[in-house]
């Protein structure tokens, strides 16, 4: 007990809907890499990134749950309320990632009967892993901004879209660097510099954001933010037109998959992905931009 009378430990941690939601994540993630190091196994690029996305999740979960039972979140000199809204989120679409990646390229339908086992073991993962993506989701859900509260900007729609447009332009990075063949043409070189300056003033406004100095600023940052965004959707617009055309026109690309280009690289996929979640992104700027404009920002130390 401190000299007031009050507890050290934050029982409502444990006992609310959000500590709930945390425990399931805990326990889940546990379970998983339990499972992943015992006998499901990983390996090459794709099962590097499953592990670390389960690992990295449960890490952070452990300190974020350890630090609102201890009631040190008071003690850390940034936003905590953003910080751990912006992971929760980012925590979801990780796990969605890795709980379609780790199946597509671990399970097989058939097996042998030394191999069967390995398998049950791999479908485990999976179940749990794509549970652990409802466990999160509730997270967000339950921290989000809800009508009449203050609450910090990345509790906000707006705030929460941030996380996933820089999220989703990692995806276009990795196909990118999955022998995506932009450097063929200066076009598609624009749109590559599009996505990497939308990507880092993205992580910037997140950063600022979390580590609540925004009203440390010499200029407005709801402003700033409402600008960005405007210009970010006009660039994604322009890369949404501009990268099709030069990866699958006939006069500079393949218009269609060539029948021997390998599964797993192949150049036309990747430029399919970075065509896809080009405009996924774009939406998602568009939908940021309507929504920048609904609330009310509050810039103070704590928001």
């Amino acid at each position: 007990m401190d000299p007031h009378g009050g507890h050290y430990l934050n029982k409502a941690a444990v006992l609310s809907p959000l500590g709930v939601a945390r425990m399931t994540q805990l326990l889940l993630g546990c379970t998983i890499i339990a499972l992943v190091a015992h006998s499901a196994g990983y390996n090459h690029a794709y099962g590097i990134y499953c592990m670390f996305v389960w690992c990295f999740c449960f890490a952070m979960t452990t300190v974020v749950f350890t630090m609102d039972v201890t009631r040190l979140p008071c003690c850390v000199p940034i936003s905590w309320d953003n910080l751990t809204v912006a992971f929760s989120m980012l925590a979801t679409l990780m796990y969605v990632t890795a709980s379609v990646v780790y199946p597509v390229y671990f399970l097989r339908s058939q097996c042998s009967k030394e191999s069967c086992e390995v398998r049950n073991y791999r479908i485990a993962v999976t179940v749990c892993s794509s549970f652990c993506c409802f466990a999160y989701a509730a997270e967000v859900f339950l921290t989000r901004a809800k009508p009449g509260h203050v609450v910090g900007y990345m509790a906000t729609m707006s705030g929460l879209l941030k996380v996933v447009q820089a999220f989703v332009a990692c995806i276009i990075f990795g196909a990118l660097a999955n022998g995506s063949e932009y450097t063929r043409h200066i076009p598609t070189q624009y749109c590559v510099a599009v996505y990497s300056l939308c990507f880092s003033i993205t992580v910037v406004v997140v950063a600022v954001t979390v580590s609540g100095k925004t009203s440390a600023l010499r200029f407005p940052f709801d402003r700033f933010v409402i600008i960005y965004t405007f210009l970010a959707t006009l660039l994604y617009l322009s890369a949404a037109l501009v990268w099709p055309i030069f990866s699958f026109d006939k006069k500079y690309g393949t218009p269609g998959r060539p029948d021997d280009c390998p599964w797993e690289n192949c150049p036309w996929d990747s430029k399919l992905v970075v065509s896809v979640f080009t405009h996924v992104n774009l939406v998602l700027y568009f939908s940021d931009l309507i929504y920048s404009q609904r609330i009310r920002f509050v810039t103070n130390s704590t928001a």
